[in-house]
Protein backbone atom coordinates (compact mmCIF):
# COMPACT_ATOMS: atom_id res chain seq x y z
CA UNK A 1 0.00 0.00 0.00
CA UNK A 2 1.42 3.30 -1.27
CA UNK A 3 0.48 6.35 1.37
CA UNK A 4 0.86 9.94 0.32
CA UNK A 5 1.38 12.86 2.83
CA UNK A 6 0.86 16.79 2.38
CA UNK A 7 1.88 19.39 3.80
CA UNK A 8 -0.33 22.56 2.25
CA UNK A 9 0.94 25.70 1.82
CA UNK A 10 0.89 28.59 -0.84
CA UNK A 11 4.80 29.22 -1.27
CA UNK A 12 5.78 25.89 0.00
CA UNK A 13 3.48 22.29 -0.17
CA UNK A 14 5.55 19.59 1.45
CA UNK A 15 4.60 16.17 0.04
CA UNK A 16 6.00 12.13 1.41
CA UNK A 17 5.57 8.99 0.06
CA UNK A 18 5.71 5.98 2.17
CA UNK A 19 5.05 2.44 1.00
CA UNK A 20 3.04 0.77 4.37
CA UNK A 21 3.57 -3.04 4.99
CA UNK A 22 3.88 -3.80 8.03
CA UNK A 23 6.51 -1.57 8.79
CA UNK A 24 6.56 1.85 6.94
CA UNK A 25 9.34 2.48 4.03
CA UNK A 26 10.01 6.19 3.16
CA UNK A 27 9.89 6.37 -0.97
CA UNK A 28 10.27 9.82 -1.81
CA UNK A 29 9.61 13.42 -0.38
CA UNK A 30 9.92 16.87 -1.43
CA UNK A 31 8.53 20.52 -1.94
CA UNK A 32 6.60 22.41 -4.44
CA UNK A 33 7.02 25.84 -4.37
CA UNK A 34 6.01 28.57 -5.78
CA UNK A 35 6.58 32.42 -6.60
CA UNK A 36 5.29 35.36 -4.63
CA UNK A 37 5.83 37.40 -7.72
CA UNK A 38 2.99 35.19 -9.14
CA UNK A 39 -0.95 35.83 -8.57
CA UNK A 40 -2.67 33.36 -6.50
CA UNK A 41 -4.48 31.70 -9.00
CA UNK A 42 -1.07 31.02 -11.20
CA UNK A 43 0.16 29.62 -7.64
CA UNK A 44 -3.03 27.48 -7.09
CA UNK A 45 -2.84 26.19 -10.72
CA UNK A 46 0.73 25.46 -9.75
CA UNK A 47 -0.04 23.06 -6.97
CA UNK A 48 -2.96 21.41 -8.22
CA UNK A 49 -1.17 20.13 -11.34
CA UNK A 50 2.40 19.02 -9.31
CA UNK A 51 0.21 17.19 -6.75
CA UNK A 52 -1.72 15.66 -9.41
CA UNK A 53 1.32 14.61 -11.64
CA UNK A 54 2.62 13.33 -7.75
CA UNK A 55 -0.64 11.32 -7.69
CA UNK A 56 -0.78 10.08 -11.22
CA UNK A 57 3.22 8.74 -10.48
CA UNK A 58 2.72 7.33 -7.33
CA UNK A 59 -0.79 6.27 -7.70
CA UNK A 60 -1.49 6.12 -3.87
CA UNK A 61 -3.89 4.10 -2.00
CA UNK A 62 -4.77 6.54 0.65
CA UNK A 63 -3.39 10.33 0.63
CA UNK A 64 -3.36 11.88 4.00
CA UNK A 65 -3.49 15.94 3.74
CA UNK A 66 -2.79 17.81 7.16
CA UNK A 67 -5.72 20.59 7.97
CA UNK A 68 -5.05 24.24 7.75
CA UNK A 69 -4.01 25.51 11.35
CA UNK A 70 -5.57 29.07 11.99
CA UNK A 71 -3.02 31.23 13.74
CA UNK A 72 -2.60 35.31 13.76
CA UNK A 73 -2.61 35.82 9.97
CA UNK A 74 -6.04 35.82 8.54
CA UNK A 75 -5.23 36.07 4.76
CA UNK A 76 -2.64 33.55 4.88
CA UNK A 77 -5.30 31.20 6.31
CA UNK A 78 -7.42 31.85 3.52
CA UNK A 79 -4.78 31.51 0.86
CA UNK A 80 -3.42 27.96 2.42
CA UNK A 81 -7.17 26.80 2.91
CA UNK A 82 -7.15 27.77 -1.20
CA UNK A 83 -4.42 25.77 -1.75
CA UNK A 84 -5.68 23.15 0.64
CA UNK A 85 -8.76 23.07 -1.24
CA UNK A 86 -7.31 22.57 -4.76
CA UNK A 87 -4.82 19.82 -3.45
CA UNK A 88 -7.88 17.98 -1.94
CA UNK A 89 -9.42 18.20 -5.59
CA UNK A 90 -5.79 16.91 -7.24
CA UNK A 91 -5.60 14.08 -4.44
CA UNK A 92 -9.52 12.58 -5.29
CA UNK A 93 -8.54 12.75 -8.71
CA UNK A 94 -7.22 9.17 -9.36
CA UNK A 95 -9.45 7.46 -6.56
CA UNK A 96 -7.29 7.50 -3.60
CA UNK A 97 -9.12 8.01 -0.20
CA UNK A 98 -8.48 11.06 0.93
CA UNK A 99 -8.19 11.66 5.02
CA UNK A 100 -7.27 14.65 7.21
CA UNK A 101 -5.11 15.30 10.22
CA UNK A 102 -4.88 18.24 12.37
CA UNK A 103 -1.11 19.17 13.25
CA UNK A 104 -1.82 18.08 16.75
CA UNK A 105 -3.21 14.76 15.65
CA UNK A 106 0.18 14.02 13.45
CA UNK A 107 2.42 15.12 16.15
CA UNK A 108 0.90 13.23 18.99
CA UNK A 109 0.86 10.24 16.41
CA UNK A 110 4.67 11.01 15.58
CA UNK A 111 6.25 12.25 18.70
CA UNK A 112 3.85 11.33 21.27
CA UNK A 113 2.83 14.82 22.11
CA UNK A 114 0.41 16.89 20.37
CA UNK A 115 2.24 20.39 21.23
CA UNK A 116 6.30 19.01 19.90
CA UNK A 117 7.91 21.03 17.96
CA UNK A 118 8.75 20.80 14.30
CA UNK A 119 12.73 19.70 15.51
CA UNK A 120 11.11 17.25 17.52
CA UNK A 121 8.79 16.11 14.68
CA UNK A 122 11.52 16.33 12.22
CA UNK A 123 13.81 13.76 14.48
CA UNK A 124 11.40 11.27 14.83
CA UNK A 125 10.87 10.69 11.02
CA UNK A 126 14.85 11.03 10.85
CA UNK A 127 14.78 8.33 13.52
CA UNK A 128 12.15 6.43 12.37
CA UNK A 129 12.82 6.20 8.76
CA UNK A 130 16.63 5.57 9.65
CA UNK A 131 17.94 8.58 7.18
CA UNK A 132 21.58 9.28 7.73
CA UNK A 133 19.92 13.12 8.29
CA UNK A 134 16.98 15.40 8.94
CA UNK A 135 14.29 15.68 5.90
CA UNK A 136 14.01 19.28 4.89
CA UNK A 137 12.36 21.07 4.19
CA UNK A 138 10.06 21.66 6.97
CA UNK A 139 7.17 21.16 4.76
CA UNK A 140 8.64 18.00 3.09
CA UNK A 141 9.03 16.47 6.95
CA UNK A 142 5.92 17.37 7.81
CA UNK A 143 4.71 15.61 4.48
CA UNK A 144 6.82 12.50 5.76
CA UNK A 145 4.87 13.13 9.20
CA UNK A 146 1.18 13.46 7.99
CA UNK A 147 1.64 10.85 6.48
CA UNK A 148 3.27 8.29 9.03
CA UNK A 149 0.21 10.14 11.03
CA UNK A 150 -2.39 8.08 8.57
CA UNK A 151 -0.25 5.03 8.80
CA UNK A 152 -0.31 4.57 12.46
CA UNK A 153 -4.06 6.01 12.53
CA UNK A 154 -4.66 3.16 9.74
CA UNK A 155 -3.13 0.17 11.49
CA UNK A 156 -5.23 1.80 15.16
CA UNK A 157 -8.32 1.63 13.22
CA UNK A 158 -7.54 -1.87 11.60
CA UNK A 159 -6.87 -3.08 14.87
CA UNK A 160 -9.94 -2.10 16.26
Amino acid sequence: MIILGIDPGTAATGYGVISAGSFPELVEYGCLRTSSRQNLVQRLKIIYVRVKDIVERFCPDEIAVEEVFFNQNVKTALSVGQARGVILLAASSQGARVFSYTPLEVKQAVVGYGRARKEQVQHMVKRTFNLSSLPTPDDASDAIAVALCHFYSRKLKNLL
